[in-house]
């Protein structure tokens, strides 16, 4: 029996034998293991990021851009061996890190996964909706956090991703991840090896929602502590069933957001182009790296 309340859902289901809120059972589930160059440049520049694109979601967003996972259900069910296997077949590439991507509703196999340490950082990719008592049970396993800070005002977050409360459980756990890392370190080759990066997704008509982000995270950290990660990238999908995403963000909008990070302070960090909202930048979740050499 594993009664899961290990995100702020608290379904208390048995995924062994049901699935939870996240439309999963208990085993983890994989659509894609595979190097990744489309991450921040401190996590996928030169050899690529190692990521493990998990199956389900904690969250329901509306503009999903990975819906065929984290809605549909797609990928194939593994061990946790397999997953073991998975994460040194990556790491003979050449990979900078293992990235794990939407890893949440996975804890226990995350955790058994990484019983013993890698030769490469662990990054924790998530969508910030998480439980402190849950990132407590990573200390030491995780070297790098990447969580969103998708909103900072309830009412988006209800009416895009159906959760409550999402601000303060997501501010509530950075700070805990930054408690855990400290404060951010690159190598000598431009490659984090430690530290905190906050996604923000600007997303269309909702430009007071992203100043409340930067300016919770310019009141919260300080120069050197974390990289801050403005995201352009924002792609309407045709099963939104919200009228207003069904459109790009424009020139104007993600300037006038740029010019307000500037004058925030924060000077660590990135900002994506606005071309960067192309569809060909979503990986295709295909299995690739999933089954083993024998099954192929």
């Amino acid at each position: 029996m594993y009664i899961c309340n290990d995100c702020p859902r608290n379904c208390g289901i048995d995924r062994t034998k049901e699935k939870g809120f996240c439309n999963m059972g208990l085993e983890p589930k994989i659509a894609r293991a595979s190097v990744h160059l489309w991450e921040e440049p401190p996590i996928s520049s030169g050899n690529g990021s190692g990521t493990v694109f998990f199956s389900g979601c904690n969250l329901k967003c509306e503009f999903c851009q990975n819906k065929e996972i984290s809605k549909k259900q797609f990928g194939e069910t593994v061990s946790v061996e397999r997953l073991k296997e998975i994460y040194k077949e990556l790491i003979e590439q050449g990979v900078n890190n293992i990235n794990l991507v939407t890893p949440t509703h996975f804890l226990d196999a995350i955790l058994k996964s990484l019983d013993e340490p890698l030769s490469v950082p662990v990054v924790y990719n998530c969508g910030g909706y998480e439980n402190i008592e849950s990132l407590k049970k990573l200390e030491g396993k995780i070297n790098i956090y990447i969580p969103d800070l998708k909103y900072a005002d309830d009412n988006l977050t209800f009416n895009y991703s159906g959760a409550k409360n999402y601000f303060e459980t997501a501010t509530k756990a950075i700070k805990e991840m930054f408690r855990q890392v400290g404060r951010y370190k690159i190598n000598d080759d431009g490659i984090m090896q430690s530290g905190v990066i906050i996604r923000h997704l600007v997303l269309p008509g909702q430009l007071e929602n992203s100043k409340r982000v930067i300016d919770w995270v310019s009141e919260n950290f300080n120069d050197g502590d974390i990289l801050f990660s403005l995201m352009s990238q924002f792609t309407p999908n045709g099963e939104c069933t919200k009228d207003e995403l069904y459109r790009r963000l424009t020139q104007e909008e993600y300037d006038e957001i740029a010019d307000y990070l500037y004058e925030s302070g924060i000077e660590d960090g990135f900002m994506q182009e606005l071309s960067s909202a192309k569809e060909e930048y979503t990986p295709e979740f295909d299995l690739t790296g999933v089954k083993s050499s024998a099954e192929c």
